[in-house]
């Protein structure tokens, strides 16, 4: 990582697990990099695995996920596709 790279705390609910992420990798690679058992299988957006709710925070995607207008208001989030763009709270249950 760079010097004048963004990073953001990840904090993950009910676990209560802190993690690091970059802007330069997705908050799902952040997790297996810092350790985090993080579910996830295709880490293309494809199965779902690591969909979990945003509770705070701002993420973008380079491509927008395959989510309803209902999903993304509840606050659902592919976590392979999405990078923080803030500090973000996720909720995983």
């Amino acid at each position: 990582m760079s010097e004048t790279e963004t990073k953001h705390q990840i904090h993950l609910l009910p676990h209560d697990l802190v993690f690091i992420a970059s802007e330069q990798e997705t908050i799902l690679e952040a997790a297996l990099n810092a350790g985090v058992a993080f579910p996830n299988r295709c880490q293309v957006g494809a199965c779902a695995m690591c969909m979990c709710r945003k509770v705070s925070g701002e993420i973008s995607y380079q491509l927008e996920p395959m989510l309803t207008e209902k999903e993304q208001a509840q606050g659902w989030m592919f976590t392979c596709q999405a990078v923080a763009q803030s500090d973000v709270v996720l909720q995983l249950d």
